[in-house]
């Protein structure tokens, strides 16, 4: 296993990390964790050197914590730094940043966690805390030793994320989507450069886009610029070292849900080193990121001359989701982004057809017709 600084702590964390949020289940659709493969998965893992486990409240149905802390029992424990988050969006007053944490500490059968974090912050989710004086709260009972250190995973735009940044002088770490397609998406590569810049740890999530770069078999755009190169890599082990290739990468979680899955990163791990990629590798991979864009049906940039709209719809965001479900064939993740992430007055079916949009559109899209393919695919179904 190969091991990285952990930002400005004196400890190196191991290039792979296991995220405990998509854990095998058990087959008969009870939503259950396969608990005794997925202890065989995560006691493989630490025995060959992963160091790092994640959790958090909500993962599979709050079993996660509960889980975990079985697998970290006989031992295991002594072996890794441990870290969950704080549900963000439940946080209503300011007791209840204690009431959550002392039910994670039961949960997890600890006395104290390594590496505690607000989950999923946004501008919100920011603004609540920043009312509600989490930082006071949480100096608290890291001096009492409940959690050594704090961070924030991130869901945002990246004006939020440098906010958030600025707000608070003692940040150990962040955790954000990172992968070859998310480099502009986010908090990105100019958030991992600022985080790493202030001596800060930042922790990769998705950097296989939640399995979507490992289709099988790949679009056929995209297989043919694989053919290209003569690595003979898996599209996971592509994804996984462009990652490791950068400096200011602490750790890749992988959420592992098969034992395939961990034996392929493990050695895919073992292989890291910053430096690993050459240039011609790299162009490989922003062949292939063109490849994915022009399985992408509508020709959005993204620039938002189409904005406001007059009554409220979120046409670059409709077509974002609209678009990578067609170029990733992730239909079921598309649906909840956009039954969920939008608000109900942002969506395409708002749209009252007055052309406003289309007469400034620079790519000349057909925005009111696409914007009603991509309620009809995308809408919930109703019941």
């Amino acid at each position: 296993m190969q091991y990285r600084k952990f930002g400005s702590l004196d400890w190196e964390v191991s290039a792979l990390g296991f995220g405990a949020m998509r854990l095998p289940q058990l087959k008969d659709g009870s939503r259950q964790i396969d608990e005794p493969l997925a202890t065989e998965m995560i006691h493989k893992a630490i025995d060959a050197g992963v160091n790092y486990v994640d959790t958090a409240w909500p993962y599979h149905h709050e079993q996660s914590e509960r889980f975990v802390a079985k697998v970290l029992k006989n031992g295991y424990r002594d072996k890794v730094r441990l870290a969950t988050k704080m549900p963000s969006w439940l946080i209503k007053e300011e007791a209840d940043f204690d009431r959550f944490l002392e039910e994670q500490l039961r949960r997890l059968d600890v006395n104290k966690i390594d590496f505690y974090l607000l989950h999923a912050l946004n501008e919100r989710h920011w603004k609540n805390y920043q009312k509600l004086n989490v930082f006071k709260w949480a100096e608290k009972r890291m001096a009492e030793g409940l959690f050594d250190h704090l961070g924030f995973s991130f869901h945002d735009e990246y004006p939020v994320f440098e906010s958030i940044m600025n707000g608070y002088d003692n940040w150990a770490f962040t955790q954000i989507q990172y992968n070859y397609m998310d480099i502009d998406y986010q908090a990105g590569r100019q958030g991992l450069k600022l985080a790493a810049d202030r001596g800060m740890a930042v922790i990769v999530m998705e950097p296989l886009r939640g399995g979507q770069l490992t289709r099988d078999p790949q679009p056929d755009a995209v297989a043919k610029v694989w053919e290209k190169s003569n690595r003979d890599w898996s599209p996971a082990k592509w994804a996984l070292q462009w990652i490791w290739d950068q400096p200011e990468v602490a750790v890749a979680l992988s959420g592992m849900s098969e034992m395939g899955h961990v034996i392929e990163n493990l050695q895919t791990a073992d292989e890291s080193q910053v430096g690993l990629l050459t240039d011609a590798d790299r162009a490989i991979i922003a062949e292939v990121r063109k490849a994915y864009a022009s399985l992408e049906p509508i020709p959005c940039t993204a620039c938002e001359y189409c904005l406001p709209c007059p009554v409220g719809v979120e046409i670059p965001r409709v077509f974002k989701i609209f678009n990578e479900a067609v170029a990733y064939d992730a239909w079921d993740h598309a649906r909840w982004s956009y039954n969920n992430q939008l608000k109900t007055d942002q969506r395409a079916d708002n749209c009252i057809e007055c052309g406003e949009c289309e007469a400034v559109c620079p790519q000349n899209i057909r925005i009111i017709e696409w914007l009603a393919t991509a309620n009809e695919k995308l809408a919930e179904p109703e019941k």
